[in-house]
């Protein structure tokens, strides 16, 4: 799936499309305004994209030192990006996986 078709999804249909992982649906929801939803999602496995999808949900949420627990996992620093550019870097990097 391009960028622009997920972005699309994202306006267009009242749920994600099925075929994509776990952490581009907690992505999808949380552009949606639902951040309990995509936490769940996140809460039920782990890896290296699904565990910077949860470090940047907790930033977004503002419990900076529980982000920093999944940035850390990951290899990287806390982002200084806005909340949006940081969400297009994330969901590029696993688009394009």
């Amino acid at each position: 799936m391009e960028m622009k078709e997920f972005l699309e999804s994202i306006q267009d249909n009242s749920l994600p499309p099925a075929h994509l992982k776990l952490e581009l649906q907690a992505l999808w929801w949380l552009k949606k305004g639902c951040w309990d939803r995509a936490h769940d999602l996140v809460q039920r496995i782990s890896g290296t994209g699904v565990d910077w999808v949860h470090a940047h949900l907790h930033r977004v949420e503002g419990d900076l030192e529980n982000a920093d627990y999944w940035y850390h996992r990951v290899g990287k620093n806390v982002s200084e990006d806005s909340f949006h550019d940081e969400w297009l870097e994330i969901t590029a990097d696993l688009l394009s996986k």
